[in-house]
């Protein structure tokens, strides 16, 4: 292969590395109270998508330590509409998730990596979900995002229908561009911040 294509290929993939110190730095700089604000409007602003007739929402819990928005209130208007809420737990060595029903008997522990998960529970299968509330550092407006790089949410949204509806959720508006997304990257359907609903 041509030395220029070795370049070619190093050259994008630190535009995905700097995107994701860059919005963690952001993020890093909010105080509580401006987390807790601006989840709050992101979780008002949902109520205008077109996704309240479906049944199976997944929420992802966030990790307080890295500042990502807090789920609670899209979950206080989920269970308000009476719709499943499902969560999951983390295999690290696997890189896969395991999907649970939450209930009122469901029992919350933190992995190494300060994720909180549940125990055990209702175990629902990634075919059955609907809606997937996606955590992201960055995205563009092309509906790519950026994640902390560990495959996750890629693995299990490829997992899930094809007509599964793919939510973004950030603090901050649309790159205009990522330059080294690919086509193993499931994009977003929407994504929602605190003051925009993109959709894609």
């Amino acid at each position: 292969m041509p030395m220029n294509t070795y370049r070619f290929f190093y050259i994008y993939d630190m535009i995905k590395k700097e995107l994701r110190i860059k919005y963690k730095h952001k993020r890093s700089a909010l105080s509580e109270g401006q987390i807790e604000q601006l989840s709050l409007e992101i979780a008002n602003q949902l109520l205008q998508l077109p996704v309240w007739e479906k049944t199976y929402f997944h929420v992802f819990l966030p990790i307080i330590e890295k500042s990502e928005v807090d789920t609670q209130f899209i979950m206080h208007v989920l269970s308000g509409k009476d719709k499943e809420i499902v969560v999951s737990r983390s295999d690290f060595g696997a890189l896969t998730m395991t999907h649970f029903l939450l209930t009122d008997n469901t029992k919350f522990r933190k992995n190494d990596y300060n994720i909180p998960e549940p125990i055990d529970g209702i175990e629902v299968p990634s075919s059955k979900i609907q809606v997937v509330f996606v955590p992201l550092l960055a995205f563009d407006k092309a509906g790519n995002r950026v994640g902390y790089g560990m495959g996750f949410y890629d693995t299990f949204l490829a997992d899930c229908a094809l007509d599964v509806i793919k939510v973004g959720l950030s603090f901050f508006e649309a790159e205009e561009k990522i330059e080294d997304a690919f086509e193993g990257d499931v994009r977003l359907d929407y994504c929602v911040t605190p003051k925009t609903i993109y959709k894609f």
